[in-house]
Order: structure tokens, then sequence, then C-alpha cells
């Protein structure tokens, strides 16, 4: 019996090797006599990039004018993780030089607590014509506006803060601060469908700090100093330049392929064609990911020419094949069709851990011809997506359809 693997994105020869040894251990173990062909395509038709990278930012050496913003990216990569990190701190330090030792004169607020006062009372509902208004509608932040103060004012940080704030100093800090956590917990709450620039960013901390009584825009506070240092050794921008760099040459073949394969699929196809059509007798194709979406492809198409290739058994595993075709992405299929007269019998394997891995059965309505077997690697994803080849279950599913 002849058995074809054919793997899925991001599989390079070292890798295939490997998941190679696996696939043929585990069908002699069933079938002794078994012609197990291994079918490698990613050097031939997987993607690379053939400038080394030169498109991707921090793949190119950072200069000092690269370099320059990198500190207030970082401070506020970490607000954006942490929107009351900076209060916090500023808790944490305690009170300033006016320290009375905790004993302030009765019925006297503390500077700590006018700032309180004054993010309590600020207008949940803004006038249209108020400028800070125009600039959160031109931000797309206005609607996270209300909940944004009463997160801040109703926070524990906050509180703690205000209650450290008992000289002017310090309130002066506690000011800028609350706006700040104001606007990155807008932008955290946002995400990417916030439209600001950081010059925007630092308008709207001002306007808020204004109407809480503060003027201390540009000064290096305590607070500022920690974070600072915080900011600068965990989230440097050159640092995150350089693994946009390495992550997008490691991960390069791995959304690479699928995105080549879209767009020049008929290549791989044609290989496939030929591979099947080689041996001297139907072919057991056994295809991983990306590769059970190239084989459903492959043997449809020629279904649909009529020409259908001899196949005994198509063998799906962790594939998106089914998925492509809801969206109707799928190249083999017209959206919506039936599988046309002609493609093999189909067994698809997956795992629900796997989320990678779909459903072929309730999408085709074809008992006959189509089969879901459900595995469990009781791993976590992505680990998941590879686990099939030491599982047992897969094997003996193989071997139970081929009966």
């Amino acid at each position: 019996m002849r058995f074809v693997f054919v793997h899925g994105t991001g599989v390079r020869q070292e890798r295939f090797d490997e998941l190679f040894r696996q696939v043929e251990a585990g069908l002699r173990k069933r079938f002794p006599a078994a012609e197990v062909e291994p079918c490698y395509w990613g050097r031939e038709f997987g993607a690379a990039l053939a400038a080394g990278g030169a498109t991707v930012p921090g793949m190119r050496p950072v200069t000092a004018a690269d370099a320059e913003d990198d500190p207030e990216t970082a401070e506020w990569l970490l607000l954006l993780t942490d929107p009351l990190c900076e209060l916090r701190v500023l808790a944490e330090l305690g009170v300033g030089s006016d320290d009375d030792g905790g004993f302030g004169l009765p019925g006297l607020q503390s500077p700590g607590d006018e700032v309180r006062d004054r993010l309590g009372g600020l207008p949940r509902a803004l006038d249209p014509a108020d400028e800070l208004a125009v600039l959160l509608r031109d931000t797309g932040l206005a609607d996270g506006y209300r909940a944004a103060l009463d997160s801040v004012a109703d926070s524990d940080e906050f509180h703690a803060a205000s209650l450290a704030a008992e000289d002017d100093a310090t309130a002066a800090e506690l000011t800028r601060l609350t706006g700040r956590a104001v606007v990155a917990t807008m932008l955290a709450e946002a995400q990417d469908t916030a439209l600001c620039t950081g010059d925007e960013r630092d308008r709207l901390v001002d306007h808020l700090s204004d109407r809480l009584g503060g003027t201390a825009r540009g000064v290096m506070t305590r607070t500022a100093g920690v974070l600072f240092k915080l900011a600068q050794r965990l989230t440097p921008q050159s640092v995150l330049d350089s693994k946009r760099g390495e992550l997008t040459n490691d991960k390069a073949s791995e959304v690479g392929d699928i995105l080549r394969y879209q767009a020049r699929g008929e290549h791989l196809r044609a290989h496939l064609e030929k591979v099947i059509g080689r041996g001297p007798e139907p072919p057991v194709l056994i295809g991983h990911s990306l590769g059970g979406i190239a084989l459903v492809d492959t043997l449809a198409l020629a279904a649909r020419r009529g020409q259908a290739l001899p196949v005994r058994l198509l063998v799906t595993v962790g594939s998106q094949a089914p998925f492509l075709h809801e969206l109707g992405a799928l190249s083999g299929l017209e959206p919506g069709s039936a599988l046309p007269a002609g493609f093999p019998e189909w067994l698809n394997i997956y795992d629900r851990r796997d989320l990678l891995s779909y459903l072929a059965e309730p999408l085709f309505g074809d008992g006959a011809r189509v089969t879901d077997h459900e595995v469990r690697s009781r791993q976590p994803f992505p680990v998941s997506h590879s686990a099939y080849w030491r599982l047992d279950p897969v094997f003996d599913r193989i071997a139970e359809a081929l009966r």
C-alpha cells in the first residue's frame, strides 16, 4: 500500500524529516509492508524573504534619530498595559517633603483631597463645542470618556495616591498622572479603534490635567523617574523593533506559506498531481494543515475538470480546508458547492484543542464520503497542532478506514 505525506505551513527540511519519521513509524506499525513516500514542498513552493526582510523596519539598524522617542513610547506601552501603574507608584513613594506626619489640620483639605474632588466634579457629559469634547470625538475616544473618569476615580490606586499627596508638589504630580491614567484607560479600552497620534494624546492629558488644577507639564517627577527606568528596561522601541525583525524572520515561512499558496497555489497543486499519479496504485494521501488544503483543492479541481485523480483515501489532519470553504475562500470549490463527483473518500481528523482544525462533515453533509474523527492530545494550542503524529488513535483510525 502506498502512502504520501504532505506537510503543512512553515515546515522546512529538518522539521519535515522529523515529522516524516513519526508518520512513517506510525503507519509501518500497522502496515509493515507499506510504501510511505515523503512529499516535501517547503523549499520549492514555500515562502521566503526574497530581499532579506528589507521591507521590515525592524530589520535595519536603528539610528539615533529613530530611537529619540523610545522612552516616551515605552512609557505609554507600559501605561496601556496597566493604566493605573503611575498612580500606584506615587502612592508607594509616599508623601512629599512637606510631610506633617499624617496630622493634618481639622477641617482643612489636603492638596490630594482637592484633586480627588476636582476629578469627581468633572462633568461626565461634555458640551459638544467643548475643545476637549471635540478632541475626544476626533480621536475616536468619546464613547469611553465617562467610563474612564469613573474607573480612575473609583480605583484604590487613585485614592491611595490622593492620600499621599499632602503637599503642593505631590499634588501637582498627582494631577498630571491622573490625566495620563484617564487617557491611558480610554486608549487601552479602544485599542486599534482609536485614531490618536502622540500629539493628540498629549493634548488630551493637558486638558484633563488643567481641569484638575495642574500646571506641571514636562517636570521630571519622582514617579516619572521610576516608571521611566522601568519602561526603558522592559519596552524600549529599539527592542520592539529588533523583536519585530526577529519575529518576522522567524515566522515568515509560517504566514508566508499560506499567503503564497493563496496567491500562487497552482504551482504546488501541479506538483501534487504529479506525485499522486507517478505510483503504480492509487495512494493514501495524508495532509497536515496547509498540506490538507492543497490536497483538497488539487483533488476537487481535477474532479471538476472531469479528470478525477486515482486516490484510495484522503486523510486531512488539523486542516483548515472546511473552514476556508465555509468562507468561500477554497480554490478548489465554488462557495457553497458540494464535493464534485470523483472526489475520493475523505477522513478528516481534528482535535478541538487545536485551533487550526475544523469539521468537514457538517459542511458537506455527505456522510458516505466525508467523515470527521476527533482525537485528544490533551495539549493546549499551538502544541496540539503538531501533536497528532504522537497519537496512536490517529493511525488506528486511518487503518480502520482502510479496512
